[in-house]
């Protein structure tokens, strides 16, 4: 299986129907935590929503069109780390993440970003990633500010999420620039 160590206790591996269950395990376990940002989870109701929408993200990747990764921390999934979209054409990534509660605060999510950009722009030969963050979410807005994204805007009522719609705050990060992690 393929998969990326990015610290001692941290790793990543492509996201693969095995890691049905637990995907849904942790959303499920999470979904009072998640819910207020991410709009795609009421859709999760049972692992064969999640092993559907695993085999979705295997047909991006084949496509060279996304890129989702799972977060394994010291052995067990705590998350999710991706391209979201890959435009090939115009070089652009945009990275999408969620991390379950019990293991927010670490650094994991901020050093699994700052992998997912390396690979991005070393190997997938992307000359710009993207982060989309709710503006209210400022856990989630945190990454891209500590990893020297620059802020250029917002884009309003874009997400909705229950009742709710929120702006977003538009980061982005060239590969001529420095990351900052």
């Amino acid at each position: 299986m393929y998969y990326r160590r990015i610290r001692d206790d941290l790793q990543v591996a492509l996201c693969m129907p095995q890691h049905a269950d637990a995907l849904f395990t942790l959303a499920d376990e999470n979904r009072e935590y998640l819910k207020a940002w991410l709009s795609w989870l009421d859709a999760m109701q049972t692992v064969e929503d999640t092993r559907q929408f695993i085999q979705s993200t295997q047909d991006e990747f084949a496509k060279g069109a996304a890129l989702h990764h799972v977060l394994l921390y010291q052995g067990s999934l705590v998350g999710v780390v991706s391209f979201n979209s890959i435009d090939k054409i115009n070089g652009i990534g945009q990275i999408g993440y969620w991390l379950g509660e019990p293991y927010t605060q670490r650094g994991l999510m901020t050093a699994a970003v700052a992998d997912l950009i390396h690979l991005g722009f070393n190997e997938l030969c992307l000359e710009r990633v993207e982060i989309r963050c709710a503006v209210e979410n400022w856990r989630s807005r945190a990454i891209p500010e500590r990893l020297g994204f620059e802020l250029e805007g917002t884009l309003r009522s874009v997400q909705k999420v229950g009742k709710a719609r929120y702006a977003h705050a538009v980061y982005g990060l060239l590969a001529s620039e420095q990351l900052s992690y």
